[in-house]
């Protein structure tokens, strides 16, 4: 039988969740950054990841 694709979770992928700390330390091992750095950027720019993930790469660490 075939998935029902009306019943999705409500995961945001496309979010950073600064509360849970195994997505903090990949984003941080992701762009060599440290977790109070992570935390930081969460901070100022929000928890969208393309904008993280931009903010970043604009630190010149990964």
């Amino acid at each position: 039988m075939a998935d029902d694709k009306s019943k999705t979770d409500s995961r945001d992928r496309d979010r950073v969740a600064g509360d849970e700390e195994y997505e903090v330390g990949y984003f941080a091992s992701k762009f060599g950054l440290s977790i109070p750095q992570v935390r930081e950027l969460i901070a100022k720019y929000g928890n969208d990841r393309e904008t993280l993930e931009a903010e970043a790469k604009r630190l010149g660490v990964r």
